[in-house]
């Protein structure tokens, strides 16, 4: 299992200068530095400046930004292996490129490139020992979700790939022990010669797969019932009894007002949240990402669309914080409760030079 610190995805400053590494902290200027100093947590997001230029950045808690790496084009979600101190963005769908970071220092970053045939979703996560990568893939011309399997031993040198058991994978997870990937299959057929249209809104597929991380067989596959056959399950992320929470984005007619938020675990159904109908209204059926705090039993949402966030307990599902976040953005765990930022540059009350993208990671230390 992971530690408190890791569960909660959360790096104190004396952990994250043992594992940044001399030469990286040398590189800080002196606003930064102070700022890490003083930092209680530190995270990453995908950011765009002024100037339309696309980076990852690491910041402090209070939204002190303390570096930034040039991306070639906009990036979405966020990897980050405790193990090895790598943080891998991937590029906003139907995008071709990750950049691979070296957190310590100790390695020029690596971009890997798309397999022919292949663009990224957006996401991927480490194994717990961060030896692979997993990316979620479309495989365009069959109309598949696939997992593109990365040997970080051997420079990200892709070396297969597994069924998602979907289409329009979109975020991918694993479990604690390693053993099993979660695919969040949203259902949308899209090809990158039509850009980002969504081509089959009356026919959507949208599922929720459990994948045997050694084998890529299926071990366990939730299709959603016909009536909720356009609520697409985008992202995922775990609690501490290793409950799989999902968030979903509804395609249907706007005056529905379906389940967006569930949670389930190998063996079970899903579990549908009823959430208050004006809880529900306000995030205007659109989840556009989740957290999990394990440290305080805590589920976090934003919706951009609503401009809300949305914090349950863990346990009862009941809504206990609601606030009104204009163009939220990203969210993680954080020492009390969540670190929330927006597409205007707003980030835990302090507005940055930038746009954050939609999500953050928090970066953890070795287990």
């Amino acid at each position: 299992m992971r530690t408190a610190a890791t569960a909660s995805a959360l790096l104190d400053r004396r952990a994250f200068l043992r594992m940044a590494g001399a030469a990286w902290l040398a590189t800080l200027g002196p606003r930064a530095a102070f700022a890490l100093a003083r930092a209680d947590a530190v995270f990453a997001s995908g950011c765009m400046d002024h100037a339309g230029r696309f980076a990852i950045a690491v910041l402090s808690e209070d939204g002190t930004v303390i570096d930034r790496t040039p991306l070639p084009a906009r990036s979405h979600g966020m990897a980050y292996s405790p193990a090895t101190n790598h943080l891998v963005a991937f590029a906003r769908r139907p995008g071709t490129f990750a950049l691979v970071i070296d957190r310590g220092g100790k390695a020029a970053p690596v971009t890997i490139a798309a397999a022919e045939d292949r663009h990224f979703f957006g996401h991927g996560c480490f194994s717990p020992d961060g030896r692979l990568l997993y990316a979620s893939e479309n495989d365009f011309d069959a109309n598949r979700g696939v997992i593109g399997l990365y040997d970080a031993r051997d420079g990200y040198r892709r070396i297969g790939e597994y069924s998602t058991y979907g289409i329009g994978t979109h975020d991918l997870s694993v479990s604690d022990d390693g053993r099993l990937l979660i695919a969040a299959n949203g259902g949308i057929e899209t090809h990158p010669d039509f850009g980002r249209t969504k081509l089959n809104l009356d026919h959507m597929e949208p599922s929720l797969a459990l994948i045997d991380a050694a084998t890529g067989g299926l071990v366990q596959r939730h299709a959603l019932p016909e009536k909720l056959r356009q609520l697409s399950t985008r992202h995922v992320d775990l609690d501490e009894k290793g409950r799989i929470w999902f968030a979903c984005q509804y395609e249907g007619p706007r005056n529905d007002l379906p389940p967006l938020v569930g949670h389930f675990g190998k063996g079970e159904d899903l579990t549908f949240l009823s959430l208050p109908e004006e809880t529900t209204i306000g995030l205007a059926n659109y989840v556009g990402a989740i957290a999990v705090n394990r440290r305080e039993g805590l589920v976090g949402l934003t919706s951009p669309n609503g401009g809300r966030f949305v914090v349950l307990d863990a346990e009862s599902g009941r809504v206990l914080r609601e606030e009104d976040v204009p163009d939220a953005a990203g969210i993680a765990a954080a020492p009390h409760g969540f670190a929330v930022s927006s597409y205007d540059g707003r980030f835990a009350g302090r507005r940055a030079d930038v746009a954050w993208d939609q999500h953050i990671a928090g970066l953890a230390p070795p287990r």
